[in-house]
C-alpha cells in the first residue's frame, strides 16, 4: 500500500535531524507552552492513532484489533522547520516533559538547508570548538628572579592607551609645527567589540550601556563600547554617555547622516572613530541585517525604509587602494571631529594584514589597527563565510606586532585584538595571551551575549538563528514579544559582573611576572604552548 504523503528528495524522518525532540507522554499536560515558545516552530501539537490488539483465551479465539486516539507533540520534519537545540520548550514545561537531544552522527540536513536555491544564512561563529589560545601557557613566574606581586595587595596599572603614542622628542616637533598632537584614550584592556542597535534588541543594547556606565562613574574603570555599524540612538548621542562610545562606521553608512546632523549638538566627543573594513566572521563580506528585524524603530536610526535587508557592500566604494582608504577615510574622520578623535581601522585578520600596518605607520593620524580573527562573531553571515573563510588572530597579531618591534613603531601604534576570545570562557588567560602577544586591547562580543545575556548558542551548530530575529533569549530579536523576555538591568549586572571577574583573574595572570605599571604587551617569553610547530609559528617557547 503506498503512503498518502509522497516522498520527495527533500523528506527527512526524525532520524536525519540532529537534533531530536523528547517527549514523556506520561508527565505532559498538554498545555501547549512548548509549541507556543518554539522559536522556528518546530514542534505542534499533534493527534495520534494508536493500534491495540486484544488476544483472548482459547485456540478458536481470534485477535481483535481496537484504536485509540491521544493529542501529544509532533516534531516537524521539514527542514525548515528543524529544531535548533535551543531548549526553550524545555524551560517553560512545568513539568520537564520534553526536551531536546542532540544526534552527533546525523548529518543528513546538511545536505538540504538550501532550499529554493537560498544558500544557508545564519548568526553565531565559527563552527568549531578548537581554540589555540587555550593551550597557551603561562610558564614565567617570578620567584626568586623577580620580586612576586600579590594580586590581591598590590596595585596593578590595568588600563592601556588607544591612540598615535609618538616618542616625545616628535610630539614635541610635531606640536611646535602644528600646534596639535594625536589625541589619545586611557581605556581599559577589555572593550566590547561591535554589535550594532539592530543587530541586538533594545533591551541588549540598552543593558550593555548602562553597564558600561556602571563600570565608568561607579568603579572607576574606562571601559568602552563600540557601537557597531547600525548608527546610535540619538538620545546616545546628545549625552554626556558618548565619551564611553566607540563610534563604528562600515561600508553602508547606516545611521550616519544621524551622527553627522547631531555633532554640533555633541555634549562629549566618542571615544574613538573605528573604520570597519572588515570582520573575522566573514572576510570579504560586508555587514547584513535581514529583513526580519528592520522595524520601524531600526529604519528611523539607519534612515532606511522598514521591511528590507539591508547588506553592505564588501568595501568602502570610491576607495579601492590601502593608500586611498588611510588618506581620505581616516583624515575625513578625524576633521569631522576637528582632529580630537583618535581615528582607526578595524579589518579581518588575512595575509594582507601586514600591508595594511605598515601604511598605518606612515600615517600620523592613524590611531591603531583592529584586527578581528576567523573564530569572531556576526549576527549574520553565509555558513560558507563563517566556517571555511579567515585567518587565526594568534599569528596575524604575532606577524603585526614583530613587524611594528623592526619599524620601532611598537610602543606608538596600538593593535587590538579579537576573535574567539573567551571561547571555551576563559576570557581572562586567553586575553592575557594576546596581549603577550602583542595585543594593547582585546575586543569581545560573542562573550558578551553569552555571559550577560544567557545566549545559548554554540560552536556545535546549537541556536544560531541571530539572523532571523527570532532569538529565543529576545537578544538579537526586534520583536517586542520575544525581546521583553530580557531584562535591561539584570544585563547591566552581568556586565558588571563578569568585568570585576576578569580584572581578578588577570590581576591573577600578571602579579607572578612581577609586572603591576603596565601591562606586558609583547612579553612573549612568559608563554610556552605544547605544540611545536605553533611555538615555531608564534615565537614563544616550546614545552612539554
Amino acid at each position: 500500500m503506498l503512503s498518502e504523503r509522497p516522498i520527495t528528495p527533500s523528506t527527512l524522518s526524525r532520524k536525519d535531524l540532529p537534533w531530536q525532540i523528547k517527549w514523556d507522554i506520561n508527565t505532559c499536560t498538554q498545555c501547549g507552552r512548548c509549541t507556543a515558545v518554539c522559536p522556528v516552530n518546530a514542534i505542534e501539537l499533534g493527534v495520534f492513532r494508536k493500534r491495540n490488539i486484544k488476544t483472548t483465551m482459547g485456540l478458536a479465539a481470534k485477535p481483535t484489533t481496537e484504536f485509540s486516539t491521544f493529542y501529544g507533540i509532533r516534531q516537524r520534519t521539514d527542514p525548515a522547520y528543524a529544531c535548533i537545540g535551543c531548549s526553550m520548550c524545555n524551560m517553560v514545561c512545568p513539568n520537564n516533559a520534553i526536551e531536546p537531544s542532540r544526534q552527533y552522527d546525523s548529518t543528513t540536513l546538511q545536505f538540504h538547508n538550501n532550499g529554493g536555491g537560498q544558500s544557508r544564512t545564519r548568526g553565531g561563529r565559527r563552527n568549531s570548538s578548537e581554540s589555540l589560545l587555550d593551550q597557551i601557557k603561562f610558564i614565567r613566574i617570578s620567584m626568586l628572579t623577580d620580586p612576586a606581586l600579590d594580586a590581591g595587595r598590590h596595585e596593578f596599572e590595568m588600563r592601556t592607551l588607544l591612540g598615535r603614542v609618538l616618542p616625545p622628542e616628535e610630539e614635541i616637533k610635531c606640536f611646535q609645527n602644528n600646534g596639535w598632537k594625536p589625541p589619545v584614550r586611557e581605556i581599559y584592556p577589555l572593550v566590547i567589540g561591535g554589535m550594532s542597535f539592530g543587530a541586538l534588541s533594545p533591551n541588549m543594547w540598552e543593558g550593555l550601556q548602562m553597564g558600561v556606565a556602571y563600570l565608568n562613574e561607579e568603579m572607576n574603570m574606562p571601559v568602552r563600547m563600540s557601537t557597531g555599524e547600525g548608527g546610535c540612538p540619538p538620545r546616545l548621542l546628545r549625552s554626556r554617555f558618548l565619551k564611553y562610545v566607540i563610534l563604528q562606521v562600515a561600508s553602508g553608512y547606516f545611521g550616519w547622516d544621524e551622527i553627522i546632523h547631531a555633532i554640533p549638538e555633541m555634549k562629549e566627543d566618542p571615544c574613538a572613530i573605528e573604520i570597519k573594513y572588515g570582520q573575522g566572521a566573514k572576510p570579504g563580506d560586508g555587514g547584513l541585517l535581514m529583513w526580519h528585524k528592520v522595524n520601524n524603530l531600526i529604519a528611523a536610526i539607519r534612515g532606511v525604509p522598514k521591511g528590507v535587508s539591508l547588506p553592505s557592500p564588501p568595501t568602502h566604494q570610491t576607495k579601492y587602494s590601502i593608500e586611498e582608504a588611510v588618506a581620505k577615510m581616516i583624515q575625513s574622520m578625524s576633521m569631522a571631529w576637528g582632529f580630537r578623535v583618535p581615528v582607526y581601522p578595524k579589518i579581518s585578520a588575512s595575509s594582507t594584514s601586514l600591508a595594511v600596518l605598515n601604511n598605518l605607520v606612515r600615517n600620523p593620524y592613524a590611531a591603531g589597527l583592529a584586527i578581528d580573527g576567523e573564530d569572531g562573531g556576526t549576527g549574520a553571515a553565509y555558513n560558507v563565510s563563517m566556517n571555511h573563510m579567515g585567518h587565526p588572530i594568534a599569528s596575524n597579531l604575532r606577524d603585526c606586532y614583530k613587524a611594528l618591534c623592526v619599524a620601532g613603531a611598537q610602543n606608538e601604534i596600538p593593535l587590538i585584538a579579537g576573535g574567539g576570545i573567551g571561547k571555551q570562557g576563559n576570557l581572562a588567560a586567553n586575553a592575557a595571551a594576546l596581549i603577550m602577544l602583542g595585543a594593547s586591547m582585546v575586543q569581545i562580543g560573542k562573550y558578551v551575549m553569552q555571559a550577560a545575556a544567557g545566549c545559548v548558542g554554540s560552536e556545535k551548530d546549537r541556536c544560531n538563528v541571530c539572523n532571523i530575529g527570532v532569538c529565543p533569549k529576545g537578544i538579537t530579536s526586534q520583536d517586542p514579544r520575544v525581546y521583553r523576555r530580557l531584562d535591561p538591568e539584570k544585563v547591566a549586572e552581568r556586565v558588571v559582573d563578569f568585568y570585576l571577574s576578569f580584572d581578578t583573574e588577570l590581576r591573577k595572570v600578571f602579579a607572578p611576572l612581577g609586572r603591576s605599571t603596565s601591562l606586558p604587551v609583547g612579553m612573549s617569553d612568559a608563554l610556552g604552548i605544547s605544540d611545536k610547530d605553533a611555538a615555531d609559528r608564534l615565537d614563544i617557547k616550546y614545552v612539554i
